[in-house]
């Protein structure tokens, strides 16, 4: 039990430092969204690069930020029926959902982007804009990284959600990660 334990607290960690990283980058985001808002309606210019960024951000957001997500619970459920729950029957709904549904899904999702991600790294694809990003493999990366990370916290999720069957339940659960804020 030690050894699932120790598993479950590094992909835990892994998965609260990238969260917390990427979780930054919305901040970016609307600084990035409020610069171009304004020199397009102010100063009636604009940046295609800077567009751009704002994408890459988003995708970075949300593609790398779903494992954390995962981690605190927040992905939807349906709820009505899920918090009436004892901790017991939770513990098996989400075993069962990660075995039938996440890992599956997750493997898919890794397994058809690898030769798409590759095919965008063989040509070192770009921006069709000639003022654009150049690094469009870059971000068609995160096809297999979102996957990867998933994949883990979603081991983490299976192993903690197996303790709690099993009658022997973790003391850091991820709702007692301390807050972002």
């Amino acid at each position: 039990m030690k050894i699932v334990s120790l598993t479950i607290s590094a992909i835990d960690r892994v998965t609260d430092v990238i969260g917390r990283m990427v979780s930054w980058l919305t901040l970016a985001m609307v600084l990035a969204t409020m610069v171009a808002v304004v020199l397009r309606y102010y100063f009636e210019s604009g940046s295609i690069a800077l567009q751009e960024s704002i994408t890459y951000l988003h995708g970075l957001v949300f593609m790398l930020g779903i494992a954390f997500t995962l981690q605190r619970g927040g992905h939807v459920r349906v709820d009505i029926f899920y918090r009436g729950f004892s901790p017991y029957h939770k513990a098996l709904v989400d075993l069962i959902g990660g075995l039938i549904f996440l890992l599956p899904v997750s493997l898919l999702i890794l397994i058809f982007s690898w030769d798409y991600v590759a095919a965008s790294w063989a040509i070192g694809e770009t921006s069709e804009e000639r003022s654009g990003i150049a690094g469009i493999y870059l971000l068609k990366t995160l096809l297999l990284l979102m996957p990867a990370t998933l994949l883990l916290q979603g081991v983490a999720e299976i192993l903690r959600n197996g303790l709690v069957l099993l009658g022997k339940p973790l003391h850091t659960e991820p709702d007692h990660i301390e807050p972002l804020i």
